[in-house]
């Protein structure tokens, strides 16, 4: 009797194991938005410092992602901007050529593109190492040279999200259009926030204000610079965001080092 019972929860393992596998891997950032807002007596917060992760503007619209654990992230990397060592991760948006490469160089062990093929879009939901990366995908403006009467592609570009030391880190990509609920609503929470404020080859720059205001992360930190004067960016988010501009191009931060006041972080050190 014990082995047929026995024999009967093997086969449901054998069955049950891979149904597991293919489980989406869970998000936090998801879990702590749609959670009720929980309060922790400072006396009880723990003594030991947090995991730090650091953050380097390259250029444009890559930053790099050093976390914990020792994983290397760059986002929107085309290969033009480098700092140090290769990233083990790159993420890519195809945009233009300084937003992605066909060919990066193989020595990077994971690849991850915003854009599907064959119309369908991408879906990015993969652990490495100590973080977790996921996708929200948007629709991206066509170019000159695109074959098709089309204004927009349908699912063409990304916004990336890292999940990392207690600590969700969110890259808008470049961004062509204003986001919808549902959009909001499968970025989650963000506690880092890396936003292009060109105001014309993205978005507008109220557009892009009215997504900074409405995410309200704790960290803002701006891309595709270019020319737009930092004055107009802060006039659009308005008198709630403080400023903190630094001369370095990295930073260190922990999730219980977050600013309590929203804070737009200017990394000059470009």
């Amino acid at each position: 009797m014990w082995r047929l019972v026995s024999a009967a929860l093997a086969l449901f393992g054998a069955f049950l194991t891979p149904a597991l596998a293919q489980q989406p891997q869970r998000s936090e950032c998801l879990a702590m938005a749609h959670a009720a807002p929980r309060a922790m007596p400072v006396a009880l917060r723990q003594a030991a410092s947090a995991a730090e992760v650091e953050i380097t503007y390259a250029g444009h619209s890559t930053y790099f992602i050093d976390t914990p654990g020792g994983v290397r992230i760059a986002t929107d990397y085309g290969g033009a901007y480098q700092v140090g060592r290769l990233p083990d991760v790159a993420t890519m948006n195809r945009a233009h050529s300084t937003h992605y490469s066909l060919f990066p160089d193989r020595r990077i062990p994971h690849v991850l593109h915003g854009w599907g093929e064959d119309g369908k879009p991408a879906i990015v939901s993969e652990r490495i190492g100590d973080t977790f990366i996921r996708n929200v995908t948007t629709d991206i403006r066509r170019y000159f040279g695109d074959d098709s009467g089309a204004n927009m592609i349908r699912d063409g570009n990304s916004i990336f999200i890292f999940e990392v030391a207690g600590l969700c880190i969110g890259h808008l990509g470049h961004l062509h259009h204003k986001l919808d609920d549902s959009h909001f609503a499968q970025i989650g929470r963000l506690d880092i926030v890396m936003v292009p404020i060109d105001g014309t080859y993205t978005m507008s720059l109220d557009g892009i204000s009215e997504i900074t205001k409405r995410l309200r992360a704790s960290v803002v930190l701006p891309m595709h610079r270019f020319a737009t004067p930092l004055d107009d960016f802060m006039r659009g988010i308005g008198q709630q965001f403080e400023i903190d501009r630094r001369t370095e191009r990295s930073f260190r931060i922990s999730r219980d080092g977050l600013p309590s006041t929203p804070t737009v972080i200017i990394l000059d050190g470009v």
